[in-house]
């Protein structure tokens, strides 16, 4: 019945099978934590989620995606380049002070912040209470703070 749902939602029948298998782990995991009142609403409400993660992450890939079409436009406008540049420098910085966090807050952090899910939808898709949502995402976000504070005091990198 879910992969009856998920084709109708899904493009890819190789995401259907992997969006299936991840919420029956999300479901067996929640379940060794918590009593499930509705073990179907659950893998369902799961599915639904990791199906909407996935269709943000492929909406933020395909934007930061160079194509055949942008990437002449970039090169031929000089003002574009060094925006470009800083951009992808950025980004970079980014990912690394994400990667810094305990597994957790990076989880939450990266739910919340990169694929725009809510406080509960976070604690469920990882069977934890919406406070632990909460606290860690804060210390989540003091950690990024820390991070680029000390980037800042160390001040620009030389090349010699």
């Amino acid at each position: 019945m879910l992969r009856a749902w998920l084709r109708g939602q899904v493009t890819s029948a190789d995401e259907v099978d992997d969006i299936v298998q991840e919420a029956y782990v999300r479901v067996l995991q929640a379940r060794e934590t918590q009593a499930l009142d509705s073990p179907k609403a659950f893998l369902f409400a799961t599915a639904r989620n990791l199906a909407l993660g996935r269709l943000r992450h492929r909406r933020v890939t395909e934007n930061f995606a160079l194509t055949e079409t942008t990437a002449p436009g970039v090169l031929e406008d000089e003002t574009d380049v060094p925006r470009a540049v800083a951009r992808a420098q950025e980004l970079e910085l980014l990912t690394q002070a994400i990667q810094s966090l305990p597994t957790r807050c990076r989880q939450i952090i990266t739910l919340r912040r990169i694929y725009g899910l809510s406080q509960k939808e976070v604690a469920a898709q990882l069977g934890i209470s919406e406070h632990t949502v909460e606290a860690q995402g804060t210390i989540g976000l003091r950690k990024l703070g820390e991070f680029f504070e000390r980037l800042e005091r160390q001040g620009p990198r030389r090349h010699e």
